[in-house]
C-alpha cells in the first residue's frame, strides 16, 4: 500500500465519496468527496485540461455574456462546492485530459494503465471527483479549458489513451462527442435518408460522416446548420447531399424544408446533436412514423420530446444516446483519421488551442 493510499477500497462505482444525506450515484450527488489520500482501488490523475460539454459551455457563456473570468468562477466554484464540474443549470460536465499519477495498490479496473499515461476521461465530470487549483486559460471557441488540478477516477470508470499522432485537443475534441458518430453508424442502414441537426459542431461533422458511409450513395445526408461559417465549411467536406442554413428551434420552418428536399418521403433517421434547447419538435416532426429519433444532446428535454410526440401522434423510435457506445473512442479517432478533409478542419479548429 502507498503512504497516500487509504487502507479500504471504495465503491467500485464510486458510492463511498458521496456526501449527500442519502445514497445516491455519484452523478445524482449534489456534492462528493474530492479529497486525497485516495481509496486502494481508485486512479490518481493530474490534470491539464477539461472539455466542457456544449450544452454547458453555451449556458455559461449566455449567463456571463461571453466574460472568461466569470467563466472560470463557475467551474472554480462548482468544483468547490459540489466536488465535481457539475452545471446547476444544464446538469452536464465533460471530460478531461490528464496524467497517471497513482494507481490504487488493490485496483482491479478496465483500465490498462501505468504512473505517466496521458488518458483522456470517458466518463462525465459530472460523476469525476475534481480539484481545480488554478485556470491558466479558457478557449471560447473550442470549449476546452486550460487547468492544474487532480481528478480521480473510480474502479469502473474508462478512458482512453492519448493518440500520439493528434494533438491532444484535438484527440479530446473527438474523444468528448464519440459515442454519437458510433452510435449514428449503428443506427444507420444503406440508402437511408438521415438528418443531423446541429451539423457544423463537432458531433454533428463526426455524425455526418458516419451517416454518409453508411447510407451509400443511395442514401441521403441532410445537415441542419444555422451558423453561416459552419455550414461553409460542411459543405466543403462534400459529405452532405444538401446542408440547410436554417434555425432549428421553429420546428414548422424545419418541417417544411425537409419535406421539400426528401420531396414528402421525410427521414429514415434524425441526429439531433445541437446544444440549445428547443429543438426536439423539429426533429421529431421529420422523421418517418417508423423511422428513429436520436436525441444525443444535453439541451434535450425528455418532457418536451415526450409531449411533442404525443401531440402530434408520432410512432417513430425515440432514443436518447448514450455517450457510451462499445469501441466509441477507437471508432471515432479512426473515423477522423481516414477522412483527410475533416481531420484538417478539426486541426484547424484545435490544434494549438
Amino acid at each position: 500500500m502507498a503512504k497516500n493510499e487509504r487502507k479500504e477500497q471504495g465503491h467500485p462505482l464510486g458510492i463511498h465519496r458521496v456526501l449527500d444525506t442519502k445514497m445516491v450515484l455519484p452523478q445524482s450527488a449534489e456534492k462528493i468527496d474530492n479529497r486525497l489520500p485516495l481509496y486502494s482501488n481508485e486512479i490518481l490523475l493530474s490534470v491539464q485540461k477539461l472539455n466542457i460539454d456544449a450544452a454547458s459551455f453555451v449556458q455559461m457563456e449566455q449567463e456571463t455574456q461571453g466574460d472568461k473570468n466569470r467563466i472560470g468562477q463557475i467551474i472554480l466554484e462548482n468544483c468547490r462546492t459540489r466536488g465535481k464540474q457539475h452545471n446547476r443549470v444544464t446538469g452536464s460536465g465533460g471530460m478531461l485530459i490528464g496524467e497517471v499519477q497513482q494507481i490504487g495498490s488493490d485496483y482491479r479496473g478496465p483500465l490498462k494503465v501505468k504512473k505517466g499515461d496521458r488518458v483522456a476521461t470517458l466518463v462525465s465530470l459530472t460523476l469525476t471527483p475534481l480539484v481545480i487549483e488554478k485556470i491558466i486559460n479558457i478557449d471560447l471557441k473550442t470549449h476546452q479549458v486550460d487547468v492544474q488540478g487532480y481528478a480521480i477516477l473510480f474502479e469502473t470508470a474508462i478512458a482512453a489513451h492519448l493518440p500520439k499522432d493528434l494533438p491532444e485537443a484535438v484527440s479530446m475534441a473527438v474523444f468528448d462527442v464519440a459515442g454519437a458518430p458510433a452510435t449514428v453508424n449503428a443506427l444507420s442502414k444503406t440508402g437511408h435518408t438521415v438528418v443531423v441537426i446541429g451539423g457544423g459542431g463537432k458531433a454533428g461533422l463526426l455524425s455526418c460522416l458516419a451517416a454518409r458511409k453508411k447510407a451509400g450513395k443511395k442514401g441521403k445526408v441532410i445537415a441542419i446548420e444555422p451558423g453561416a461559417n459552419a455550414a461553409k465549411s460542411l459543405r466543403e467536406l462534400n459529405i452532405c447531399d444538401v446542408v440547410l442554413e436554417i434555425d432549428a428551434t421553429h420546428p414548422v420552418t424545419v418541417f417544411s424544408e425537409i419535406e421539400k428536399v426528401t420531396r414528402g418521403k421525410m427521414a429514415d433517421l434524425v441526429v439531433n446533436v445541437a446544444s440549445v434547447s428547443n429543438t426536439e419538435m423539429g426533429s421529431i416532426l421529420i422523421c418517418k412514423p417508423k423511422g428513429r429519433v436520436l436525441f444525443f444532446s444535453m439541451a434535450t428535454s425528455f418532457t418536451k420530446v415526450a409531449l411533442g410526440a404525443e401531440g402530434i401522434a408520432s410512432s417513430s423510435q425515440l432514443i436518447f444516446g448514450n455517450g457510451y457506445f462499445p469501441s466509441h473512442a477507437k471508432f471515432s479517432i479512426a473515423l477522423l483519421k481516414k477522412c483527410k478533409p475533416l481531420k484538417d478542419l478539426f486541426l484547424m479548429r484545435y490544434q494549438g488551442n
